[in-house]
């Protein structure tokens, strides 16, 4: 498999360093695999991120520093180190000490389903260790190899192999269910369920239950989540003069329809959820 280049970021001040590479899997992976992230993270007290939902499946994999997980409500905090991240319908709360060093996968909801070997819903808002979804001896063995490999290129190339490797005993995604997630994708969830149910040729109900089993979603869910994905997007390149464009642009009825998603899946209406992000790439402060 022929490598796609790495994209680089570094930041240096005084709230931190960091080193962040970018890259996306080869073409044989796409529909699989989003993206891969590394990343390498010193900063001189606790960093708490908030986690936004995606229209992914992400996979942490730590080289050895832990993080605390908690809700959006703050209801709980668990420790994790190597997790999955099942698709979710509501923001959390990352957090590491000072340091922190891995990678991440984003996976596509087909590809989780496939690689991982179970259905999505059994994972919906929660993070499991990796151990307890691939297997102790394989979970384990996997971390150490990425961990002690010299280069993003050779950690990178690592996932290609062993990705590839899953797939090939892994059973191919109902058509239906492939379909349907394929539609709502490139329509950025502007495609009503009613209509996706014509189109396949089967009831609502149906449709509901098996995207809800397979792909851990409602296909309402999926597409609200979607379409905030994009807005995040858009929002991000603008100067703050076009969130009702945008929010027209995205699907939305008006900007106070904009306004409500962010506040479900963010925690804060658009500009306050803005003015956390941090520099050159590092997510959003909690």
């Amino acid at each position: 498999m022929r490598a796609p280049a790495i994209q680089l970021e570094r930041h240096a001040s005084l709230i931190g360093r960091w080193e962040i590479a970018h890259r996306l899997p080869p073409p044989e992976l796409r529909g699989v695999v989003q993206r891969y992230v590394g990343w390498f993270e010193q900063t001189p007290q606790p960093l708490r991120r908030r986690e936004l939902p995606v229209g992914a499946v992400p996979v942490i994999v730590s080289f050895g520093d832990p993080f605390v997980l908690s809700d959006a409500d703050g209801g709980r905090r668990d420790k994790r180190c190597s997790f999955v991240a099942g698709m979710h319908d509501r923001w959390s709360v990352v957090e590491h000490d000072g340091r922190s060093h891995g990678v991440e996968i984003y996976f596509t909801p087909l590809g989780a389903r496939r690689v991982l070997g179970l259905p999505l819903r059994e994972l919906t808002n929660m993070e499991v260790e990796l151990e307890d979804v691939l297997g102790g001896v394989i979970g384990r063995e996997l971390v150490e190899r990425l961990a002690t490999a010299p280069s993003w290129a050779e950690r990178f190339a690592l996932l290609d192999a062993t990705i590839a490797a899953r797939l090939a005993d892994a059973l191919q995604p109902a058509p239906m269910v492939a379909w349907a997630w394929r539609r709502l994708r490139e329509s950025d969830g502007r495609v009503a369920v009613g209509a996706l149910a014509s189109e396949i040729g089967c009831s609502r109900r149906h449709l509901v239950a098996q995207l809800h089993e397979q792909l851990g979603l409602p296909p309402k869910t999926l597409a609200r989540v979607l379409r905030f994905n994009r807005a995040v997007e858009l929002l991000q390149r603008d100067d703050g003069t076009r969130f009702g464009e945008i929010a027209l642009d995205c699907g939305y009825y008006d900007q106070a329809h904009l306004n409500r998603d962010f506040r479900a899946f963010a925690g804060d209406p658009p500009s306050a959820f803005l003015a956390r992000r941090l520099p050159d790439g590092a997510g959003f402060a909690a």
